[in-house]
């Protein structure tokens, strides 16, 4: 898979009538669930908690694109069971998205703050010791990624996170299964393989890094087909 091929995925339409949005992000939250994604930040946010804790300050965690909100009411859960401290705010470009996360962080006992707010087009309107992503940049086409990062870099005090998936073969398989297995959504049996055809590799990620600014940010492979980056400000 050398050639990188993004289509507009159909959970993308901004016409998609309530329902079907409803069915597709629940199969998201399953299939984000089976791969434990939400894991592959927490050692970086583990870390400043501490920090932050020790210093007598709540750690504040800017996510965007936060979709449903499973990665970051994931983290949120594993955090108050080690008994770190830390603020949420979730961004999305989608009221009603921001919505399902937001009744879904007050179902699991997690308090967090919603912004509205196009993370493509414009600056972030808040800012946070850490700013993460999870599952968005494939979304984006290459200078929108470089926009994307550059706007976490910014609004980012400490730290930026991000995790992707990694455009390979047997993640292209993986995703094809999985998503046929934990959904019952035809937006997300086809929204997932696209998914993985829109991604960046690894080597590429570090590109995209390098242009926004994030120099000595650090990429890794991650289980399952894909990568995570982490920055920390000098």
């Amino acid at each position: 898979m050398k050639t990188r091929v993004r289509v507009d995925e159909l959970l993308d339409d901004p016409a998609l009538d309530r329902p079907s949005r409803d069915l597709a992000l629940a199969g998201l939250v399953r299939l984000n669930q089976w791969s434990r994604s939400h894991r592959l930040l927490w050692s970086g946010l583990a870390s400043l908690a501490r920090e932050a804790n020790a210093q007598g300050r709540v750690l504040r965690v800017v996510d965007i694109a936060a979709g449903s909100g499973d990665a970051p009411i994931a983290l949120a859960q594993r955090a108050a069971r080690a008994g770190l401290r830390i603020r949420w705010t979730l961004c999305d470009l989608h009221r009603d998205t921001l919505a399902v996360a937001s009744a879904r962080a007050r179902q699991a006992g997690i308090e967090v703050d919603t912004v509205e707010a196009d993370v493509i087009a414009r600056p972030l309107p808040c800012r946070g010791d850490v700013v993460t992503c999870s599952l968005f940049v494939h979304h984006c086409e290459r200078d929108e990624a470089v926009r994307v990062l550059g706007h976490m870099r910014e609004a980012a005090d400490r730290a930026v996170g991000v995790t992707d998936l990694d455009r390979t073969r047997p993640g292209l398989a993986l995703a094809w299964l999985g998503a046929r297995v934990l959904s019952r959504s035809p937006i997300v049996h086809f929204d997932a393989p696209v998914s993985v055809r829109a991604a960046f590799t690894r080597a590429e990620a570090a590109g995209l890094a390098h242009d926004a600014g994030l120099d000595g940010a650090r990429i890794e492979r991650a289980w399952p087909e894909r990568w995570r980056l982490w920055w920390r400000r000098p």
